[in-house]
């Protein structure tokens, strides 16, 4: 599994990727708020288009994406179509976290330790951001 990978996507995602992040949900920006700017480690981005698709937030270091479902995803049929589009994109090697909106609307402290586990647990320690970068 290559690092840093590009996972190619259809064109017609960039203008839509861009309207989503003008339009995020409040859990978007709470979780945004404490992820972005290598605040833990890593640079995330938001909307980022991948395949036929758009993941809320990714990191291509680590080849993660993480989702924040809300009650338009506690359905039978949108369940089935999270799942077939998480087993796409992990054909390409990407690594899912999901969260409830309710838990980052909560319980943003779990949200983020969540994260920080599972990078730990990859193997990639979060490193201090570099002088410059803020906290």
């Amino acid at each position: 599994m290559t690092k840093n990978k590009i996972i190619p996507y259809q064109p017609y995602l960039k203008d839509l990727a861009r309207r989503l992040r003008k339009n995020s949900t409040l859990s978007e920006i709470l979780l945004w708020e404490q992820i972005k700017g290598r605040r833990l480690g890593y640079q995330f981005h938001r909307q980022v288009p991948m395949d036929c698709y758009i993941v809320d937030f990714y990191c291509h270091e680590l080849m993660l994406a993480i989702e924040i479902d809300g009650s338009s995803h506690d359905y039978e049929e949108a369940i089935q179509l999270d799942f077939e589009r998480q087993k796409r994109l992990e054909s390409f090697g990407v690594n899912f976290l999901r969260f409830d909106d309710l838990d980052v609307k909560h319980s943003i402290e779990y949200v983020i330790n969540s994260i920080l586990d599972y990078i730990n647990e990859l193997g990639h320690p979060p490193s201090p951001p570099s002088r410059g970068e803020s906290q």
